[in-house]
């Protein structure tokens, strides 16, 4: 359905065009919150994606059918990440031992990386940034996501591998290019 006809059954208070909009949105929504609360638990990251979509239920009437959701979503995620980071409050204790150097460098790389490859996924055409997002980060099944696509599943197959092989030729030049 487009998303300018669901924009206005959102707007009526329809539930199923929230609920198509969430399905069709959340890898999108996830990996704007994920940019910020990626090193945080994953609960962190639930909520930030499901408050954005209150947001768009509570605000459905200020939205414009005619233009596209997404620029509005990646903002609202973002915000909505921003206010988990500033009110998280760890529940583990901290270690009694102190992290060596090492440690923290070792830790500062892998986010780094984490960031890099976020960047990489969202950076892909539609739909292989979907295909990717629900198939690794949601961990749906690669059949009902094809479907949900319009595609075979040999096809999605080949679209995930392809892109594998593209994000990590990708990476490593990005890495190659910092020690470089």
């Amino acid at each position: 359905m487009e998303e300018s006809t669901l924009i206005r059954k959102l707007q009526k208070g329809d539930p199923g065009a929230l609920e198509a909009l969430i399905r069709r949105y959340t890898p999108y929504v996830s990996a704007c919150a994920y940019r910020l609360l990626g090193h945080l638990p994953r609960e962190e990251l639930e909520e930030a994606v499901a408050d954005t979509f209150v947001e768009l239920w509570r605000r459905a009437a200020q939205l414009d059918p005619a233009r596209s959701l997404r620029p509005w979503l990646g903002t609202v995620a973002s915000n909505k990440a921003k206010n988990r980071l500033r009110s998280y409050v760890p529940t583990t204790e901290l270690p009694e031992t102190a992290a060596t150097p090492q440690d923290l460098q070792r830790q500062a790389e892998e986010r780094e990386t984490q960031e890099a490859l976020w960047q990489l996924v969202d950076s892909l055409a539609e739909p292989e940034r979907t295909l990717f997002l629900r198939y690794y980060y949601e961990g749906e099944k690669l059949k009902t996501i094809a479907a949900d696509l319009g595609m075979n599943l040999s096809t999605a197959k080949t679209k995930l591998h392809r892109g594998r092989l593209l994000l990590r030729e990708q990476l490593q030049g990005k890495e190659g290019m910092e020690h470089g």
